[in-house]
């Protein structure tokens, strides 16, 4: 982008954005979590509409002077519903947490008992981590992955279901790299007679690309964030059953926010307009495939793999076996020029701040270009470098790789 007026206006800002622009590119993003927006994109979020109040939703404002907003939020809204096949959607939520927050506001009691996933096992903080106001405010018990296979087990979520009674039951993750069955989750739901609710935040890019089952058509309520798979603006969206959509509504306006961001809805509009084209869907197939080739070509190498591979965007490594922990391989890495993430594993017996895993992602190589050739490279520069080999050949390395395959904002 031209930041000739940042840069004159503000010189300190100008050179910290200058060198994140040149950090992304001569890096290698694989946080699972992280992708590269388009041009289209990133100009929509620095339009005008950034100006402008708008609490309430379209025609029904509590300022004047939205009637072109309306017409922008009711594309995004008319773009999500296509892309999801949902019933109704909701586009203003700030974030993941706080839209995951205002779900459980639209359904839930204070006190009101949750099954989730358990944060080790691949979980998320907002599904019921003590820490968290989700395990703050709701009666969370949890489920976990299956000890051997590394997959959820479901007869164990349908006995815990059972016997608990839960008011909700959440699916979804952060680290966990398989299908999830929906229509299993929803069946067990029916059964005891609780809301189904299903947190896709980081694989809405895989279902809109048609790669992994929806469950938006199953599920009373879906969130999502709107960045990473989605390779849209830091942003989420809630979508639900129209039986639904008042409640859901009033929890995220008035309920929990105040005015939506509306250059940010405008940018969501942007992005969920690219999902609909024909090559978003030869990139999500790409993104499963680059995931696939990583964890074969780290098994290859002696790596153990959460669940043995990988349906999805990321893999868990788990290094409990090799001489370095999550945090000091996360640091190690991003000293040669890749970015990833430290993560728990299931049952991990060190902190998350310094655990036993690491995460990894293919979403911003795969919008970089890169296809199975380079995740092999990519794989053994991980190993050669865990495995304390020339960190400034490595480097090097890293740097020729980015320089064949730039950032797609070029």
């Amino acid at each position: 982008m031209d930041y000739k007026n940042l840069e004159k206006q503000d010189k300190e800002v100008f050179v910290a954005i200058q060198k994140e622009e040149e950090r992304q590119k001569n890096e290698l993003e694989l946080i699972a979590s992280e992708n590269y927006v388009s041009s289209a994109v990133m100009e929509a979020m620095a339009s005008v509409l950034t100006n402008k109040y708008s609490e309430g939703y379209p025609g029904k404002r509590y300022y004047g002077g939205n009637a072109l907003i309306d017409d922008v939020e009711e594309l995004a809204i008319k773009r999500a519903k296509k892309l999801f096949q949902a019933e109704h959607v909701n586009v203003q939520a700030l974030s993941g947490s706080p839209a995951n927050a205002a779900v459980y506001f639209a359904f839930l009691r204070p006190g009101d008992k949750v099954l989730g996933l358990k944060l080790d096992h691949g979980g998320h903080l907002s599904h019921g981590h003590p820490v968290n106001f989700s395990g703050m405010l709701y009666d969370f018990v949890q489920y976990e992955v299956d000890p051997e296979t590394g997959f959820i087990d479901m007869d164990k979520v349908a006995e815990i279901a059972r016997k608990e009674k839960p008011k909700m039951i959440v699916a979804g993750f952060s680290a966990y790299s398989r299908e999830i069955e929906w229509e299993r989750f929803k069946e067990i739901a029916d059964e005891v007679g609780a809301y189904t609710f299903a947190d896709i935040a980081h694989t809405a890019g895989l279902i809109a690309g048609k790669q992994m089952k929806n469950p938006v058509p199953i599920f009373d309520v879906v969130s999502t964030t709107t960045h990473k798979t989605l390779r849209g603006p830091r942003g989420a969206m809630i979508m639900c059953k129209e039986k639904f959509s008042k409640q859901v509504d009033r929890a995220v306006f008035p309920g929990m926010q105040g005015g939506p961001h509306d250059h940010i809805t405008a940018a969501k509009a942007v992005a969920f307009g690219e999902a609909l084209q024909d090559d978003f869907v030869e990139y999500a197939k790409q993104v499963i495939l680059n995931a696939q080739e990583l964890s074969k070509c780290l098994i290859e190498k002696g790596y153990q793999i959460v669940s043995g591979g990988t349906d999805n965007h990321l893999v868990v490594v788990d290094l409990s076996d090799k001489n370095i922990g999550g945090k000091d391989a996360e640091v190690l890495l991003e000293k040669v020029g890749i970015s990833v993430s430290r993560s728990t594993i299931p049952n991990d017996l060190k902190p998350p701040m310094n655990p036993s895993g690491i995460r990894l992602g293919t979403p911003a190589l795969t919008s970089r270009g890169m296809k199975e050739k380079e995740i092999k490279k990519l794989a053994d520069l991980i190993d050669r470098a865990l495995n304390n080999d020339n960190i400034d050949i490595i480097k090097k390395e890293v740097r020729e790789i980015c320089k064949e395959f730039l950032l797609p904002i070029n």
